[in-house]
This record gives C-alpha cells, sequence and structure tokens, in this order.
C-alpha cells in the first residue's frame, strides 16, 4: 500500500513538474513572439510636421518594437517632428506609427501616433515658483510665470552689486587694479564659515578685480559686501548700510517696481546678524523675476565684459580656485552647445530655494536673458525654457 502510494506521488509530482516546464516554456513564447511580431505593412513619408506628447505615457522605439529608446514622460516640453508614417502590424493588429525626431537631433525612433498631439510642445515650468525668458535688447518679455511676483533672491542679488562696481570704475578714478579693504573681521568670519563662506579673506585688502570675479564666479558672500562698502565710500558696516540706500536708489531709477534690498549679497537678515551686516527691514531681498531681468540685461548691456568672467568654468583668484556652479555652461551636466550659454548667475538660500539667472546669443539673434526663481530643477528648467524661446520663433 505504501509503495504503492509513493508511487502514484512520484507519477503526480513528475507530472506537475512537466506542466510547470510547459507552462514555462509557453510564457517565454510570446515575449519572443511579441518582439518578431512587429513588421511593417506599409510605410510613407510625410511633410515634416511638429508634435508633442499628449500625455506622459509613451515611449520612442526603434522599427522592430523591440528596444525602448526614451520615455516621453522624460520630455515634457520637446517637440518631435514627424517625417514619415509608418504602419507596424503586431499579431493580428495594425498601428500607425510616426517616424520622429527632436528638435535637437539627439533622439530619434518610433512612436505611436496616439501618444502624440499635433503642434510645438507648450512650456511647463513644473518647479519654478516664478520664471520669465526677455529679449535684452528690447526688453519685451518672451514668456512669463508669476514673473511680477517679489521674492527672495538670494546671490542672484549679486548682479546689482556687480552693476554698481562696475559703475563706479567708469564713472569715477577708481580702477579694477583699486585696492579694497577687508580686515573687518566679521566679513573674515564669514569667508571662513562652511555655510556662507569660499573666498577667504587672507589678507586685510584685495583688488576690486579680484573681488569682483570672486563674487560673481565663486559667489563669495564676503567679497559682495566688501566691494559694496568700497563702492559706499568706506569699509564698515556702517558703509554696507549706505550701499544698501544706493541699490535700492538704482532700483528706483530703473522703475523697478518690485525690488526690496536689504543686503548686498543676498544673505538674510537672520544669517547677517552673526557677523555684523543686519540693518533695518525685511528679512531678505524682494525682487521679481521680470526685475532680475531687467537688472541683468542693464549689467550685460551697459558692462558687456562680465560676460567674459561669467563664462568662465572656474578661476584661481589670489591663489584660492572660484568655481562657477553654472551648469549650463560647456562641459556641465546640462550643457546644450546651441543655446551659447555664457552667463550669468546663481543663487541659493533656504527661503529662497534655488534660483538662477541665464544668458546667451545665438548667432543671429538678440540676446536671451531667462530667470528662475525657487526652482528645484534649475538648470533643467532654465534649458526648457531657452529651447522653447528659439523654438517658438520668439527672438
Amino acid at each position: 500500500m505504501t509503495t504503492t502510494f509513493n508511487r502514484f506521488t512520484r507519477v503526480v509530482l513528475m507530472t506537475i513538474a512537466a506542466l510547470l516546464s510547459l507552462f514555462s516554456l509557453m510564457s517565454l513564447k510570446p515575449a519572443a513572439a511579441s518582439a518578431a511580431s512587429y513588421s511593417v505593412v506599409s510605410s510613407s513619408n510625410m511633410t515634416k510636421t511638429a508634435y508633442h506628447r499628449a500625455s506622459s505615457k509613451g515611449a520612442v522605439y526603434n522599427i522592430t518594437h523591440t528596444k525602448k529608446l526614451a520615455s516621453l514622460s522624460k520630455y515634457p516640453n520637446t517637440t518631435w517632428y514627424a517625417t514619415k508614417k509608418v504602419t507596424l502590424k503586431h499579431g493580428s493588429t495594425k498601428a500607425i506609427y510616426y517616424a520622429v525626431k527632436n528638435g535637437a537631433g539627439t533622439v530619434s525612433g518610433y512612436v505611436w501616433h496616439s501618444y502624440l498631439t499635433k503642434g510645438k510642445a507648450p512650456l511647463s515650468l513644473k518647479y519654478a515658483k516664478s520664471a520669465v525668458a526677455m529679449n535684452a535688447k528690447t526688453d519685451k518679455v518672451l514668456y512669463s510665470k508669476s514673473a511680477n511676483t517679489a521674492r527672495p533672491i538670494a546671490s542672484v542679488t549679486k548682479l546689482m552689486t556687480l552693476y554698481l562696481v562696475e559703475q563706479k570704475v567708469a564713472n569715477t578714478g577708481s580702477t579694477w587694479d583699486s585696492k579694497v579693504n577687508t580686515s573687518y573681521s566679521g566679513l573674515k568670519r564669514m569667508g571662513n564659515s562652511s555655510v556662507y563662506g569660499g573666498f577667504k579673506f587672507k589678507q586685510n585688502s584685495y583688488t576690486v578685480k579680484q573681488l569682483y570675479q570672486a563674487a560673481l564666479i565663486e559667489s563669495s558672500n564676503n567679497a559682495a559686501i566688501a566691494l559694496g562698502q568700497w563702492v559706499a565710500g568706506g569699509s564698515t558696516p556702517s558703509y554696507n548700510t549706505k550701499f544698501i540706500s544706493m541699490m535700492n536708489a538704482q532700483a528706483k531709477k530703473w522703475n523697478l517696481g518690485h525690488a526690496t534690498y536689504v543686503s548686498a549679497n543676498g544673505m538674510e537678515q537672520s544669517a547677517l546678524r552673526g557677523y555684523g551686516y543686519s540693518v533695518s527691514g525685511s528679512n531678505a531681498n524682494m525682487v521679481s523675476a521680470k526685475d532680475v531681468a531687467l537688472i541683468a540685461k542693464h549689467l550685460v548691456t551697459d558692462y558687456p565684459a562680465v560676460l567674459e568672467d561669467s563664462s568662465r568654468g572656474s578661476l584661481t583668484v589670489a591663489g584660492q580656485l572660484c568655481y562657477n556652479y553654472n551648469n549650463l555652461l560647456p562641459g556641465r551636466k546640462y550643457y546644450d552647445s546651441s543655446l551659447k550659454v555664457d552667463g550669468l548667475k546663481t543663487g541659493y538660500t533656504d527661503l529662497a530655494g534655488y534660483c538662477f539667472v541665464g544668458t546667451g546669443q545665438k548667432s543671429g539673434h538678440d540676446r536671451l536673458i531667462t530667470v528662475v526663481l525657487h526652482d528645484e530643477d534649475e538648470f533643467t528648467e532654465t534649458r526648457s525654457l531657452m529651447q522653447y524661446v528659439y523654438a517658438k520663433n520668439l527672438i
């Protein structure tokens, strides 16, 4: 009885194993058949037509549908250009695909037609709380998102500071080789800070040019304040207060309706207080994206030599390496050679979030200035904004 039962059990187990093996083999066949069953039924050229994704679904495949080349979810602002209509057969089903290529020519393949909708891609800046694109020659706003809302702007502040430095050098007897007093203890401590430092004041004086480059390229906070005090005529915190008044006066002269300054470098008062540089007023500089763009326009138009330094990836200043955090420059992660980006200024504090002012000038076009404020993805969205402006022929 036991022997018969064991034999019966073995037969059952062997049968189950055979069935499992068969099911396993059968489960592999559809995948292989699926890959092989995509075949071209017909193909015809079409007039080059612009499309963009209809939703975040879908992908770009090779002609045999065996390899995914790109997910449409990662291209929210991309315009795809279709040049061919292809009917593919998969099993007993036929479907129309478009042969497409993005504007930059870096991705091409086949997309099911229902995943696309006709027309150039509208711009969607998901993260930026405020943004603007401006023609630097005409001041024309080419794109805006909450562009007139004043927000904290962090180190983007330094564009106004550097403009006033340029103005003093251009209009007085001062030169780029003039010496700036950097002996104040609060500025030395600021330069040594792991949070607010970067360019250390190892000397009691530096040239205007050295501090200018440190403030622009490295975004040195202590260099910006020292320069502001120099512009105002001294080297102590009282001259910092005077300089801030000059910043606000310049904003008023330019008719900037949404710009108020309380610091020369963009740090909040809560942080400046520990270094002896707080003043009366609000906690942060509050400037709109549009007004930031206008400040940048004045800087690059009146003093275009600023771009010689803003386009540098890094520079050694007084023996210290100053690193430019603009990741749209050549060799950086978000570089796009077609955009010709050569500036301009990054910024970040917890309150302001990531801020970035970008600029570039393609051959045959006016100079473009873009601003994104409080943006979690400032370089990707700036690149998308610039690409959008050019794709729409707005500049």
